[in-house]
């Protein structure tokens, strides 16, 4: 049996994966797949992948898409989720933010650079006609725990992350949910580094196949929405909510969905140029 790595953030979206685990599902095929959750998120996962800790990691495709343009050498496996990431413009409960224009300018948590937090900001200035090169300022606070200390001390002001993963502190009274900006492309993505695509081909095929069936059926599953509050901590009206907006995949990338992410990032100048879509997969 191989021993194998995967990683992802410990999120509502990855629970399929923890079903196939919990199911041994990849031992049926001679694989032992260990989980490693990446509370950093995308850009944690990247360099996990960069320096081959992990084998294989469930990404933001901006983050992953931004990383390969840039030279490194990783590649897209698949879709995982086809529908957009709602990400919240957070702001700590006792600010008096109301407004995008309010931000402008401000200090933005991130959890580090080039994760979804960091790239997604620049989206969300230029939405609201900002100068994303002067009116946008970081604070790198490593994952979600960093974030909300640091909106709640005063040292940042806004902090994007899924919407639906930070409901419990809004809730709570300790954030305000001020905005929302989804992603214009899929939002996650299986990669690999390609060292891993070359040498394990069949793993790479028995792991997706298997992750596949289990998306495929999904939200079919008896008492899926309970399971899924219980173990993430969430409101189940909530849940409802997020489950009719989100879509798993069991597709390739496109070359346009590509073309979609690079020309988004190269308006940003978050990249120098676009890359054939040939060196993504």
């Amino acid at each position: 049996m191989i021993d194998l790595r995967i990683g992802g953030v410990p999120e509502h979206f990855n629970y399929p994966w923890y079903l196939t685990l919990k199911d041994k599902k990849y031992h049926e095929v001679g694989i032992n797949l260990r989980w490693k959750d990446f509370d950093g998120g995308t850009g944690a996962m990247i360099e996990a992948l960069n320096n081959q800790q992990i084998d294989l990691a469930v990404v933001l495709t901006e983050g992953i898409v931004k990383s390969i343009a840039e030279g490194a050498p990783l590649k897209i496996v698949q879709v995982y989720v086809s529908s957009p990431l709602f990400w919240g413009v957070h702001v700590a409960a006792n600010t008096p933010y109301a407004r995008a224009d309010q931000l402008k300018g401000h200090m933005a948590a991130i959890s580090r650079y080039g994760s979804g937090s960091h790239l997604m900001s620049y989206v969300y200035g230029q939405n609201n006609n900002w100068n994303t090169q002067t009116d946008l300022k970081f604070e790198e606070v490593g994952d979600l725990q960093g974030g909300l200390n640091s909106l709640t001390h005063g040292s940042s002001d806004y902090f994007l992350w899924e919407k639906f993963t930070t409901k419990p502190f809004v809730d709570k009274g300790v954030l305000r949910c001020m905005d929302t900006c989804p992603t214009p492309w899929p939002c996650f993505v299986i990669a690999v580094h390609q060292d891993f695509l070359k040498n394990h081909p069949s793993e790479i095929e028995a792991i997706t196949t298997i992750i596949n069936a289990q998306t495929k059926s999904f939200k079919q599953l008896p008492l899926l929405v309970e399971q899924l509050a219980k173990r993430y901590g969430q409101n189940p009206e909530d849940l409802k909510l997020w489950l009719a907006q989100t879509q798993w995949s069991q597709d390739i990338m496109t070359a346009e969905e590509i073309d979609l992410v690079q020309e988004e990032l190269l308006k940003l100048k978050l990249i120098k140029q676009k890359c054939p879509s040939a060196d993504f997969f």
